[in-house]
């Protein structure tokens, strides 16, 4: 009854959440930056509540604020990323001349990461959602773009799932995530490439096949990295999901993790790509 009700109760808030990303995807500009802020931001406060578990003291003040300068960055252009790099390092370094909270290392180590993994890989979101925004005619096909690849990485993970579970023999990372197997993690590759092709023919057809090829194995692979990442900094922390945010689904975190992991490497993907061809 419990496994029931958790299944239909993530069937709702799927009904629910899922449109209004697509949504959200499709408008982009401030609606699709104030999705990514939020990810952003709640990510990161989820983080911070896992480090507390572990007696770890970030600044949250500057590691937020750095997290939003981040993602504002990546749709403003106030500055080069270089430039903001510096000035986030020094002010969380002289900021911790003034705190003398236990350790300073890891204090400064532990924001630095928190700053770096949510907010750096949440700004790659932006821009890859703007990758195509130099055309007013193309400016859709950004959206399209990170619908393909939510798809891509919600079937990896569903098919990984079900794959794992019916016949999963083989284990990859037991200590991180002990339910996880080879069978599970290949079938969901192979389904996360399929996906990215069917999006290429259904609402992606400014990719080539192989874009959506290339796409398809990174979110079939990087995605599955994110998730066991966020598994590793969980069982560091000892609890099961980053919040409870979303019923039935644990917490943002939770929910975007593949995702985090995925878009930066696709961005850099597309850059490399457009760049030499």
């Amino acid at each position: 009854m419990t496994k029931l009700s958790n299944l239909a109760t993530r069937v709702i808030v799927a009904l629910f959440g899922v449109p209004l990303i697509i949504t959200l995807c499709i408008v982009g500009k401030v609606p699709f930056l104030i999705f990514v802020l939020v990810i952003g931001v709640v990510s990161f406060f989820e983080f911070h509540k896992m480090l507390a578990r572990r007696r770890f003291i970030p600044n949250v003040l500057v590691s937020s604020a750095s997290v939003i300068t981040l993602i504002l960055n990546s749709y403003l252009s106030f500055t080069d990323f270089y430039t903001l790099a510096i000035i986030i390092v020094s002010i969380l370094l002289l900021a911790e001349l003034q705190r003398n909270r236990e350790s300073a290392i890891a204090n400064v180590g532990t924001s630095l990461i928190g700053i770096f993994y949510i907010g750096l890989f949440s700004s790659s979101l932006v821009k890859l959602r703007d990758f195509y925004s130099d055309s007013f005619f193309l400016y859709d096909q950004g959206g399209y773009l990170i619908v393909s690849i939510f798809a891509s990485i919600w079937i990896c993970d569903s098919a990984a799932y079900f794959v794992g579970s019916a016949i999963g023999k083989h284990k990859i990372l037991p200590r991180v995530s002990p339910h996880k197997s080879w069978e599970g993690a290949i079938a969901g590759l192979i389904f996360s490439i399929a996906i990215m092709i069917a999006a290429k023919n259904l609402i992606a057809d400014f990719l080539s096949m192989h874009d959506a090829v290339i796409i398809g194995i990174i979110t079939g692979t990087i995605g599955q990295a994110g998730d066991f990442v966020e598994s590793m900094l969980k069982r560091d922390a000892n609890v099961k999901d980053s919040s409870s945010l979303i019923p039935g689904h644990g917490g943002i975190l939770d929910r975007f993790d593949s995702l985090l992991f995925t878009a930066p490497v696709v961005y850099l993907y597309l850059l490399f790509t457009n760049h030499i061809f």
